[in-house]
C-alpha cells in the first residue's frame, strides 16, 4: 500500500495529461528521536521566539518574513506578497526534456519521491509514458512548485512507478574541479596499482539496501532501553588513533588479508522476503 499522498497535480508533457500523486520514498520516523529536556525537572523545554532588542517574547500571529539588507534593515514580506510570487500552474509537474538515464550527475540528487497515477482513470496514461521512457532508456527533467519552491525533479522509471528525485540547482553544488584542485599529481608504481586492483575484486559484491544498517542509532536505541530498565550503560570507548603506516607494506597486508578465493555472494531471488521496517522503540 501506498504512502500517503504529499502532493497531487498532473504530470504534463505537451499535450499528454495524467493526474498524479507524489508519495515520499524515505522516511525517517525510524530513528531514535530525542526532545531537549529541564536536567532539573525533567520537562520538556519549549522553543521561544523572542525579540533581539527588547528580549520580549514575539506571539506566533506577530511573525512575519524579513529579508536582510547590507545596511542591516530588514525588508517585510507579508504572506500575501509571497504568495503572489509563486506560478500559477502549481499543481502541474511539467516535462520539459529527456535525458539519456547516465547524463544527469548524481551530485545534484536530493531526495526521491514515488510518483504514482492519481486514480484508476489515470493508469493508462501513466502506463504509456512509463513505457515510452523505459523504451528508450531515458529519464525526464521536469518542474513543479513544490512546498513553496520551484523546484526541478529527475523522473526515473522503475517498476510499475516512477521515481521522481528533487534535483539541487547549478549555483548551489560546488563545482568538483574547484574543491578537488589542490589535490596533486602522483605517479603510481604498477605493483601498488596492481595490489590496489585485487583487493578491490576481493571485496566485489552487490547492493542490498538491507545490509546497510545504522549501527549508531542501534547503540542509541540499546542505550535508552538499558536506562528505562536501570541496567549500567557501557562506558564510552576510546578511539585509537590510526598508526602511520608506509602504503606499499599496507597495500600489501591488504591483499594477504583478503587473499584466498573468497565465493561471490549469491544473488537473492525475486520472490525472497525482504525483512520489515522495525521503528525502533526503547523499553
Amino acid at each position: 500500500m501506498a504512502p500517503r499522498a504529499i502532493w497531487k497535480g498532473q504530470l504534463k508533457i505537451n499535450e499528454l495529461i495524467c493526474p498524479v500523486s507524489l508519495h515520499a520514498a524515505a522516511s525517517t520516523s525510524g530513528r531514535v528521536a530525542f526532545h531537549t529536556v529541564s536536567r532539573k525537572t525533567g520537562n520538556r523545554v519549549r522553543r521561544e521566539y523572542v525579540d533581539a532588542e527588547t528580549g520580549k517574547p514575539v506571539e506566533r500571529e506577530e511573525q512575519v518574513k524579513g529579508y536582510e539588507t547590507d545596511d542591516g534593515r530588514y525588508i517585510v514580506l507579508e504572506d500575501e506578497e509571497l504568495a503572489s510570487a509563486l506560478p500559477e500552474n502549481e499543481k502541474t509537474l511539467e516535462v520539459e526534456a529527456f535525458l539519456a538515464c547516465p547524463q544527469v550527475d548524481t551530485v545534484y540528487l536530493e531526495r526521491p519521491y514515488f510518483l504514482l497515477p492519481a486514480d484508476p482513470s489515470a493508469e493508462e496514461a501513466f502506463t504509456v509514458i512509463r513505457e515510452g521512457m523505459r523504451a528508450r532508456s531515458v529519464a525526464a527533467v521536469a518542474r513543479a512548485l513544490l512546498f513553496r519552491r520551484v523546484r526541478s525533479l529527475l523522473i526515473r522509471t522503475q517498476g510499475q512507478g516512477l521515481i521522481a528525485s528533487t534535483l539541487s540547482y547549478d549555483y548551489e553544488v560546488r563545482p568538483a574541479e574547484e574543491v578537488f584542485a589542490s589535490i596533486g599529481g602522483h605517479k603510481i608504481e604498477k605493483e601498488m596499482l596492481d595490489l590496489a586492483r585485487h583487493i578491490i575484486e576481493s571485496k566485489r559484491g552487490e547492493f542490498h539496501p538491507a545490509d546497510y544498517t545504522d549501527r549508531y542509532d542501534a547503540a542509541l536505541a540499546e542505550l535508552v532501553k538499558a536506562k528505562a530498565e536501570g541496567r549500567k550503560t557501557p562506558k564510552p570507548k576510546r578511539r585509537e588513533e590510526g598508526k602511520v603506516v608506509d602504503l606499499m607494506e599496507a597495500l600489501r597486508k591488504s591483499a594477504g588479508k583478503e587473499g584466498g578465493d573468497k565465493p561471490a555472494r549469491k544473488r537473492r531471488s525475486g520472490n525472497s522476503a525482504k525483512p520489515a521496517a522495525r521503528r525502533r522503540k526503547a523499553g
